[in-house]
């Protein structure tokens, strides 16, 4: 199997544990809980779409059984927000509710749009440092995309445990491919001119 067999397969059954949880805990009524279902479903699904149509070569890679367990494991900490959020009954008010959906949907776009536009360029010619569009002031701006997706879904459940493990999974996992990823692009003649002008992570900041 290949690596995106398991980190499709975990995204895709995310709407059906959070479906699970809100008939487990009798939450039919918590627009809250319907709303983070919306959301995170929809985002498994609009993944697994991605990676049939433009997929992310790094997730092309043969895998181990412990490497699925692995991306499993990781990718399970993040259920703890919807486990939160339903199991507490959490009920959002209409403007907190309005920016975590303004979150989410900023962050697909960010996300897609810059794995399209990647995607796209790397087909038409091959080799070529992307410097221009969405990577012109951030040189991984689809990561910045999916922080944005991930802080909506972790703020609905209105408890600090799932923002530190988003933080933790950023430090642990995100930083070290985006370090990596900047070393293999030092073998561009043109990458330290684009690492001036660029940030790593978080456009202006970092």
């Amino acid at each position: 199997m290949k690596q995106k067999h398991f980190i499709n397969s975990h995204k895709l059954l995310t709407g059906f544990f959070v479906l699970a949880l809100i008939a487990l805990y009798r939450q039919w009524d918590n627009s809250t809980a319907w709303i983070y279902l919306a959301l995170h479903g929809s985002y498994g699904i609009l993944w697994n779409l991605k990676s049939l149509f433009f997929a992310d070569k790094a997730w092309e890679q043969r895998a181990s059984l412990f490497f699925g367990l692995v991306a499993w494991g990781g990718l399970t900490l993040y259920w703890i927000a919807p486990w939160l959020l339903i199991a507490r009954g959490v009920q959002a008010p209409p403007w907190y509710l309005a920016l975590c959906i303004s979150l989410y949907t900023l962050g697909v776009f960010l996300h897609f749009s810059a794995d399209m536009y990647k995607h796209t360029t790397l087909r038409l010619q091959p080799g070529q440092l992307i410097t221009e569009g969405l990577f012109a002031r951030c040189r991984n701006i689809n990561y910045f995309g999916e922080l944005l997706i991930y802080l909506g879904f972790g703020m609905l459940a209105r408890h600090w445990l799932p923002i530190a493990i988003l933080f933790g999974l950023v430090l642990a996992g995100w930083l070290p491919r985006m370090i990596q990823k900047d070393r293999s692009l030092a073998r561009y003649p043109e990458f330290a001119g684009y690492k001036q002008r660029s940030t790593l992570f978080i456009p202006f900041i970092l």
